[in-house]
């Protein structure tokens, strides 16, 4: 008899622990689901935040590229105009020193004429 009164006792306590049993494989799963997305989202940001890094890079040495470009456009245009003035200059010199000789030949001219 004492078998007997045992064993829906032992029935029972087998189904609660069967019922645990389930629970904590349900509180597992979700723990590493949730662990699983944390992982996920911590990457997407990182990838993110890799991307942006490039990209900052990638605009930084695109706008020191222009500002090098227009420094040597600028500096081209400025040894342009100053061959251009030296230009002139040596010009005007020269045209100065062939009026000062064409001057220096006749006075010599007229003085051996004289």
């Amino acid at each position: 008899m004492k078998l007997a009164a045992l064993a829906p006792l032992t029935l029972a306590a087998m189904l609660a622990l069967s019922a645990c049993t389930v629970s904590v494989d349900n509180d597992t799963a979700a723990d590493a689901n949730a662990a699983a997305a944390d992982v996920s989202a911590t990457t997407r940001n990182a990838v993110d935040d890799v991307d942006a890094a490039v990209e900052q890079a990638i605009d930084a040495g695109e706008n020191a590229a222009d500002s090098a470009g227009a420094r040597t456009d600028a500096a081209l245009e400025d040894a342009g105009t100053a061959l251009d003035n030296a230009a002139d200059h040596v010009g005007a010199a020269t045209d100065n020193a062939r009026r000062e000789a064409g001057r220096g030949l006749q006075a010599l001219g007229n003085e051996l004429e004289r």
